[in-house]
């Protein structure tokens, strides 16, 4: 059975930082996409940025410099390192998984909640 597990939201002030993690299982993360997204309070569902088979990384614009991607595959889990953190940061994030190799991110986690007090 396909899971994705996200932990590691809080509160934390402007300018702290966080580590989520996306803890998998049902699939190896090194063969398939991941994905880490946020639904924040002014907008939509919005690609945060995501890790490829072949290692390969992306950023959106909002956060380069800021959050890294990586991933464990003894762990089979994805990490998104949060750095000098903004209020508008502030939302549910969520991993998700490409596992038909379509780019679609078709298999989600339930979210955990990130709050950027300024």
């Amino acid at each position: 059975e396909v899971q994705l597990v996200e932990s590691g939201g809080d509160l934390v002030q402007a300018g702290g930082s966080l580590r989520l993690s996306c803890a998998t299982s049902g699939f190896t993360v090194d063969r398939h996409p991941i994905g880490w997204f946020r639904q924040t309070p002014k907008t939509d569902r919005e690609g945060v940025s995501s890790i490829m088979a072949d290692g390969s990384t992306f950023y959106a614009d909002s956060v380069k410099g800021r959050f890294t991607i990586s991933r464990d595959n003894a762990k089979n889990t994805v990490y998104l390192q949060m750095s000098s953190l903004k209020p508008e940061d502030t939302g549910v994030y969520f991993c998700a998984a490409d596992l038909n190799g379509n780019g679609v991110f078709g298999y989600w986690g339930r979210g955990t909640r990130v709050t950027v007090s300024s």
